[in-house]
């Protein structure tokens, strides 16, 4: 059965189809991966927490971000990751990978990240993170 992927009220209810805790796991060439990532309101529901845990064999990799109102009237987020880096980025328009995508950019060290999610056919929902650096 497909995802309920309506939206919900207010600046935050774009995010409403994300919440709660999803694993996705896959064949990467650095072997299995598996990923947990929970989504929650926190703050009064003015804001969302993320939270992912990436394990890549013994290398556990974690990431704490929190998702809101920008300064500029958009969706923003604020990521901290347990190596000590940090991002900041801001939500796009992804209606070229599907019409209901929900997406953020950042600029990075290495070039523009963007991160988008939007439903599948199944139970869940396409989570993909695209890169543009200088190579390409």
């Amino acid at each position: 059965m497909p995802i309920n992927w309506r939206r919900g009220r207010g600046k935050l209810g774009i995010l409403q189809p994300l919440i709660g805790d999803w694993v996705a796991e896959s064949d990467s060439p650095r072997g299995p991966i598996r990923c947990e990532r929970s989504l929650k309101k926190i703050l009064g529901g003015n804001f969302i927490e993320l939270t992912a845990i990436w394990h890549f064999g013994d290398t556990r990799y974690q990431e704490t971000a929190i998702i809101g109102p920008g300064d500029a009237g958009g969706l923003q987020f604020w990521s901290f990751t347990n190596d000590g880096k940090r991002s900041v980025g801001n939500s796009v328009d992804a209606t070229d990978l599907h019409p209901q995508a929900i997406a953020f950019e950042a600029q990075m060290p290495a070039g523009t990240a963007r991160m988008a999610y939007y439903p599948n056919d199944e139970d869940g929902f396409w989570w993909v993170v695209e890169s543009n650096t200088m190579s390409g």
